[in-house]
């Protein structure tokens, strides 16, 4: 520094610095380590800066008087700077020699101040709002400066004149230009053209944040004033980030398990393809039999499989597209914490300088509070970043649950029908609620997979350098817990596979309860069914039982872990040499130390566990993802060349492909817009005919073709949870004219009226509170509305009184009505309805038996009138029920259509005289008339006792069915806590909170007496009561490990389990015990989510949570 500085300008004057009480950094100092620091950080953060911000798509920000000002405040700085460059050559001239130093300096700032105002420049055409980098780099500026301040300051007070006044004047404007810029910096520009901030109604301020808003989380500020005044709603949320949503994440994490899979499958076929035999040609021997010459070989020698030789086929791995997807937003996060780790060991340094400063008598007092206030911000620092930290951590568990939830519901939709034996529902319910959570709430601590044995070895390098080889004693401790805890980590993890078993098991037999709940209290079964889910029930919380063990043992060696270490250490330092004595800075540095040693050897235990949960439930989802799905291809729907709306040719179709086929050599052809119908008898493969249409079967040989697209009624309606508008309409815009003829073609006119509600009435889940004919007019409605070309409708008109079938079938499906001109594949067994349509398709065990005209099929006199004679008399019947229904309105007053189909009957048309024919036949070969006529009358008994499906009517009153789910809100009430303290036994309660004190209790007496043992080396009695100390130390460590023992076992071994056992035991004596119209009125899911989620909280996250609050006293 000397040619820089030159001789009169000395680097460093350390009798200036440290021994003075008025301290000063030298000239050279100054103006070369002061000034260049801030040039250096922005200079050095220049490159990925700027490669960030050409990468940003933000827009572009108009030019506001907030950039004007810091436009203007650059270009004014670079001038300043460039001044004191030019007066030093002007002195120069006058042969006023300056060293180097006042030459570089200035040009280096006004180079950096040149940088400086491009980028404000240019991060306002990239749309940003606030800039992080030029904060930091203002922020050093003014704290850099503050120094030269201060001493320019002082020299003109001692002075009776200034010597420099140029650069006197011209320091000072350059420290009011960058206070200002600094000032400037913390105001944000406003939001860049075409954002998507602008038009949110209600925008989350985090992205409009500025950098120190960010750091200290400002910006949430205000959300949590209002939650302090008055309960949040749902209202009073942010709109979700656009980076964090669904429709982001989801497509994120199966692109890249897409591209494992694609991995897989190509090495699986590299692998196949070298599984080759290499066989010797037919022309060099003659295979004779039993051959034994030096120059043949015979088969076995001469086929080589190679596969034998290959390695395994390379599997899809999830865990690998979870870290690719978000991997690289994570790792931000562990940059915060490794910066957080370094600071986190600055503070017992800084209380090792501080001791020594109360020691020393003559040190300047600016020492001790330079100390104090480098510790603070120290201190304040470590929080910052640390909880910046978090902030990854909690974003990237969030993202991870999200698109883990949205990847297994994607392909629960498409897995194959094999794959739905395998995987139940109470297994997929798990996955998206348990085992998705895991992974949320590992990301948060996963980090210290690598922090923890970081600042172990970090905090044991210092405890060597205070207390020298003793620190090995410790380091032996801690290596001989290691086995010990992966012994319980490998047990626990076995335990949570057999926990998640029967989970699964538990939840499957309670989707099926409250599914039937209904049948399940006709028959009064609630107690038997209790009994089995009680059954799973005390199996899983065995295996709960048998984890808490070994959680109890492994939180005790690793809560005992940092005393154990600190004892034998301090044991062992001061026994092996009289001369060592445990003074105060070497016992209260040590226990800072320890004390940073505790966090992770504490947390270590819990990430391991943690990390053995989540490897069970990636496993668990891992094995879901990678089940078979529906080919998309198997039906091919964009064959424009086919003259057939729907085509199958030489089609075999089976529901798993280690099933037997069901359907045979399958040859279909329906010309557009024509009506096809599908008949047959029960079991011959109509209903897996039209799955396999839609692509919902395997296909083994053939081609499916159809055109255009497809709209689905199957046999039970599907319903939503909403009202009947939303269910028609299903997400398409709202036509009222086209909306009211869909609704009098599938007879809902009439309904409308006796609904409270009319159309915007709510419908229970899966249509509870309609009938079964009212749902599949519902079905039949939606179809309609939504404008397919291709109509699959499997048995729609099973469902719905006679007459409301051939209102339907008239006004809807048949040749006059609204479906005219569009292809429609109908499977019935209605026959009347047969001479109506254009093709008949006749199934017999899973084959196309006959297809023709309902007049072909007729004269073939073959699978189709076998087919006739066995439904003909039915068909009778319900003609018969159907005209009494119409022309004895008294014995249905209530239908509230039989006014309105009254005409139906007469005006049946001329075209089924043929049929009429047919029938008469029929009857004349059945016999008995009496017979027929005794099932007429049973059978309209029967009609007379069961209501019709238009008759149900519901309360006039308009409230909502499906109650919105309440949750509670403010503070927990004190009752909450008194019944899980009941839950757990108010005595055992009592015992729990005792232990937790006596233990807290031996941990502050070991602090307490470790600060009386130190004091022993003021008074020079070291010797002599070594043993007693040491003794004593050891005893209140071991009591406290044993206290946390007993109270682990006490606490989640027995009482919480019983509390589990016996809140679980009573929600599901409620849940059974309840009414029926609270099924109606509650989801299934919800009550699910109670059984699954909850109970899991119930069982594992509420001990944890009280075991941590109860340690904070």
């Amino acid at each position: 520094m000397e040619r820089l500085c030159g001789a009169k300008l000395p680097f460093w004057v350390a009798n200036e610095t440290f021994h003075r009480d008025r301290p000063d950094l030298s000239e050279c100092f100054q103006l070369s380590v002061l000034a260049w620091l801030p040039c250096i950080f922005l200079w050095a953060a220049f490159p990925c800066y700027f490669y960030y911000l050409r990468r940003s798509k933000r827009g572009y920000i108009m030019m506001s008087l907030l950039n004007r000002f810091k436009t203007a405040f650059g270009l004014l700085l670079w001038i300043v700077c460039w001044i004191d460059l030019f007066y030093t050559f002007y002195e120069m001239r006058l042969s006023h020699s300056r060293p180097p130093i006042y030459f570089i300096t200035p040009l280096v700032l006004g180079m950096t101040m040149l940088l400086a105002t491009f980028l404000i420049q240019y991060e306002r055409l990239r749309g940003v709002q606030s800039s992080g980098v030029l904060f930091i780099f203002w922020f050093l500026s003014v704290l850099c400066a503050i120094v030269p301040f201060r001493s320019k300051i002082l020299k003109a007070y001692s002075q009776t004149d200034v010597p420099d006044k140029l650069r006197f004047t011209t320091f000072y404007f350059y420290f009011g230009l960058i206070l200002l810029e600094l000032i400037l910096c913390c105001f944000n520009e406003k939001p860049p053209l075409f954002s998507s901030v602008v038009t949110d109604p209600n925008p989350c301020p985090e992205t409009t944040a500025g950098f120190l808003s960010t750091v200290t989380f400002w910006w949430f500020t205000s959300l949590a004033i209002k939650g302090y005044k008055v309960p949040l709603e749902a209202k009073d949320l942010w709109s979700l980030n656009q980076r964090d949503s669904s429709g982001n994440m989801v497509p994120k994490l199966l692109k890249e398990w897409d591209k494992e899979q694609a991995k897989a499958k190509s090495s699986e076929q590299s692998l196949t393809s070298q599984a080759v035999y290499a066989k010797p040609q037919s022309s060099t021997t003659n295979h004779v039999s039993g051959g034994t010459g030096a120059n043949e070989s015979s088969p076995e020698e001469a086929e080589v499989l190679l596969s034998s030789h290959q390695a395994a086929p390379h599997q899809p791995s999830f865990l690998r597209a979870l870290i690719r997807s978000f991997g690289p937003y994570f790792l931000i996060g562990s940059v915060f914490k490794l910066m957080q780790d370094a600071i986190t060991f600055v503070n017992p340094q800084l209380l090792r300088m501080l001791i020594s400063f109360t020691k020393e008598k003559d040190t300047p007092d600016w020492w001790g509070y330079l100390l104090a206030f480098l510790m603070f911000f120290t201190a304040i620092l470590q929080t910052l970043i640390l909880h910046r930290h978090f902030q990854y951590c909690f974003v990237t568990g969030m993202n991870v649950r999200t698109a883990l939830i949205g990847a297994i519901y994607r392909k629960a939709l498409v897995i194959t029908n094999a794959a739905k034996r395998s995987s139940t529902v109470g297994e997929i319910v798990n996955l998206m609620s348990v085992d998705a959570q895991r992974f949320m709430d590992l990301t948060t601590f996963l980090n210290m997979l690598w922090s923890a044995p970081l600042q172990i070895i970090l905090a044991l390098y210092f405890l060597w350098q205070n207390l020298g080889p003793s620190v090995l004693a410790g380091v032996a401790v801690m290596v001989m817990l290691i086995p010990f805890n992966a012994f319980i980590a490998m047990k626990t993890r076995g335990y949570q596979v057999e926990q998640m078993q029967h989970k699964d098991a538990r939840i499957k037999l309670m989707s099926e309860i409250l599914n039937g709940i209904k049948v399940l209290k006709l028959y009064a079964w609630e107690n038997s069914f209790k009994d089995k889910v009680l059954a799973i029930r005390q199996k899983e919380l065995t295996v709960l039982r048998k984890t808490a063990y070994l959680g109890a043992l492994s939180t005790m060696a690793w809560t005992s872990a940092p005393f154990l270490v600190a004892l034998t250490t301090f044991a062992v330092y001061v026994t092996v040499d009289e001369n060592n004595v445990l003074d105060a800075e070497r016992a209260f540095v040590s226990l800072s130390l320890f004390n940073i040693l505790r966090f992770p050897l504490n947390m270590l235990p819990q990430v391991i566990s943690s990390l053995v949960q989540a490897s069970v439930s990636l496993k668990r989802i891992q094995n879901f993802l990678s089940h078979d799905e529906l080919d998309p291809t198997s039906v091919d729907r964009k064959n424009t060349s086919s003259a057939f709306a729907v085509s199958v040719v030489n089609g075999k179709f089976t529901w798993a492909k280690e099933d037997q086929p069901v359907l045979h050599n399958i040859n279909v052809m329906v010309p557009p817009g024509s009506l096809v119908a599908i008949v047959g008898h029960v079991g011959c493969g109509k209903s897996s005919l039209i799955s396999a249409l839609l692509g919902d079967m395997e296909k083994l040989e053939g081609e499916v073709s159809v055109r255009g697209s497809v709209a689905y009624v199957p046999q039970q309606a599907w319903i939503q949870n909403a009202t009947l508008r939303d269910n028609i309409l299903f997400g398409n815009t709202f036509n009222e004219c086209k909306y009211h003829r869909v609704l009098e073609a599938c007879a809902l006119t009439q309904d409308l009226k006796v609904l409270p509600g009319g159309d915007m009435t709510e419908i229970g889940e899966k249509g509870i509170n309609l009938s079964g004919g009212q749902r599949q007019r519902v079905s039949l409605a939606r179809a309609l509305y939504s404008g397919a070309d291709v109509y699959l409708l499997d048995d729609p008109l099973s469902a719905v009184d006679a007459h409301v079938s051939k209102h339907i079938f008239d006004n809807l499906i048949g040749p006059e009505g609204i479906l005219k001109g569009k292809t429609r594949v109908l499977v019935t067994h209605g026959i009347s309805y047969l001479p109506q349509v254009d093709n008949i398709v006749v199934m017999v065990d899973g084959r196309v038996s006959e297809m023709g005209s309902y007049q072909e099929l007729l004269k073939q006199n073959g699978a189709f009138a076998e087919f006739l004679r066995n439904y003909a008399m039915d068909d009778i019947i319900e003609e018969d029920e159907a005209t009494e229904d119409l022309m004895e309105d008294e014995l249905f007053p209530d239908d509230v259509l039989s006014n309105h189909h009254t005409d139906m009957v007469d005006n049946e048309p001329t075209v089924n005289e043929a049929k009429k024919t047919f029938m008469r036949q029929i009857s004349i070969m059945s016999g008995d008339s009496e017979n027929l006529r005794c099932r007429s009358v049973r059978r309209h008994g029967c009609s007379q006792r069961k209501h019709p499906e238009a008759q149900e009517k519901k309360s006039p009153e308009m409230e909502k069915l499906i109650q919105a789910e309440t949750a509670e809100t403010g503070r927990v009430k004190t009752k909450v806590f008194l019944e899980y303290a009941k839950a757990v036994g108010l005595v055992l309660s009592v015992i729990i909170c005792l232990l937790y004190g006596c233990q807290s209790a031996a941990a502050i007496g070991a602090n307490i007496w470790l600060s009386r043992w130190t004091d022993d080396a003021s008074t020079n009695s070291t010797k002599e009561n070594v043993q007693m100390r040491v003794g004593v130390y050891a005893a209140l460590g071991i009591a406290q490990g044993v206290l946390v023992l007993v109270n682990c076992l006490l606490c989640r071994a027995y009482s919480m389990l019983q509390a589990a056992k016996l809140t679980h035991q009573n929600m599901l004596q409620g849940v059974l015990r309840a009414p029926q119209a609270f099924f109606e009125s509650t989801p299934t899911g919800r009550l699910l989510n109670r059984f699954s989620k909850d109970v899991d909280a119930i069982d594992t996250h509420i001990p944890d949570n009280i075991d941590i609050w109860m340690r904070t006293f």
